[in-house]
């Protein structure tokens, strides 16, 4: 058997060994969902159905390698009610079916086999499978934890070689919630193409707005990642886009034939786009509220244990506290799992190996995060 599965370890982890035990038995309680439709959070139905109306009736299959019209229009506004504004000509929007196509896209648009990425070294897994797919190489470079997880300039530097073809960021980024919210010369001196992932843009904490990465550095390529899964609670239906800036625009060309290799979002939901915009504005407030809220108690609640040190994020809706006195990250969550039922996730599920961490997740039902927090506190005395 040849390919890209064919050495990997398919099995279960301890961990998930665990929690599907109790999971048959006991039950326990998850602090980890990224989902916001399993926590109740869910757009409003009224406008899903009166956004999709017209379509019907008029239904006609026009694609558009770089997506309809009025979705990118629908776009276009979005950013340039930004903060800071950013401007995006139409023709430099692409619509994708999510965001993971659209890495896809620019791992392809990119790079060749064998080029290098820089990615942060606490990142979602998402990345190295996307990555080896396309037999490209990730390489870490490092968040300064004692910086509020800024970006450490020294390392990116010293992965840099002739092959990197581009530098992967995440802002918000997930799960330490670091916002890049001034221009990082260190970009600047590498001048390589961005992949900036934006999809925790509306969500902030600490930092009152997140940035458009092309706004802070115009100079550079930059490729910006959004979409309506975590935007309006969207995941199921797929939508995502990439939007073009500086000299990202030369780009243009290449991509449209990329992705009209695929056209893989469907013609319903971009006919419902700008309804979207129009009308869940009062959704995302209030879904950006509860999850501050949960911040809030999540962060007042770990504060009363010495066990923990946990830093406020600057948006997203994670928290990545650092664990005292533990070295054993699987043994940790082990313990939490079987001892308080209480379901969290060790920090090298994020590729991060120094010290012990454990990341929660503030999109979880109010209810059950305060009775899991105060398990997880207790058990950790």
């Amino acid at each position: 058997m040849s390919g890209f599965f064919a050495e990997g370890d398919l099995r279960p982890n301890l961990i998930e060994e665990a929690r599907r035990k109790l999971s048959a038995s006991d039950g326990y309680l998850d602090l980890t969902s990224s989902n916001p439709t399993q926590q109740g959070l869910l757009f409003p139905p009224a406008i899903l159905e009166n956004a999709a109306k017209g379509y019907w009736r008029d239904r006609r299959y026009q694609p558009d390698p770089r997506g309809a019209i009025s979705a990118r229009e629908a776009i276009a506004h979005y950013y340039a009610g930004r903060t800071p504004r950013l401007e995006v000509d139409l023709a430099h929007l692409f619509i994708t079916a999510s965001t993971s196509e659209a890495y896809s896209l620019l791992f392809a648009l990119l790079t060749e086999p064998g080029d290098n990425l820089l990615a942060p070294e606490v990142t979602y897994p998402l990345f190295e499978y996307l990555a080896a797919i396309h037999h490209l190489e990730l390489r870490p470079y490092r968040l300064d934890e004692d910086q509020h997880w800024q970006l450490d300039p020294e390392s990116l530097v010293a992965q840099t070689d002739e092959r990197t073809k581009g530098v992967l960021l995440i802002s918000p980024h997930n799960p330490t919630g670091m916002i890049v919210q001034e221009r990082q010369e260190i970009l600047t001196r590498l001048n390589l193409p961005i992949i900036c992932d934006e999809v925790f843009a509306e969500f902030t904490y600490l930092a009152p707005t997140t940035p458009p990465l092309g706004v802070l550095h115009p100079e550079l390529p930059v490729f910006h990642l959004n979409g309506i899964s975590k935007l309006f609670a969207l995941p199921d239906l797929k939508l995502g886009w990439i939007a073009l800036s500086g000299p990202a625009t030369h780009y243009g060309d290449r991509l449209e034939l990329l992705n009209d290799t695929f056209l893989g979002c469907n013609s319903l939901v971009q006919w419902m786009l700008p309804k979207l915009f129009e009308q869940g504005g009062d959704f995302v407030k209030e879904m950006n509220q509860y999850v501050r809220q949960n911040l809030d108690l999540a962060l007042e609640c770990l504060s009363h244990s010495p066990t923990l040190e946990v830093q406020p994020p600057d948006g997203g809706y994670y928290l990545f506290p650092k664990v005292r006195g533990w070295k054993d990250e699987e043994a940790l969550v082990l313990y939490l799992l079987e001892e308080a039922k209480v379901l969290v996730h060790p920090g090298y599920f994020y590729g991060y190996e120094q010290g012990c961490h454990l990341m929660l997740s503030g999109l979880t039902n109010s209810t059950q995060l305060e009775q899991g927090l105060e398990r997880l506190v207790n058990a950790l005395r």
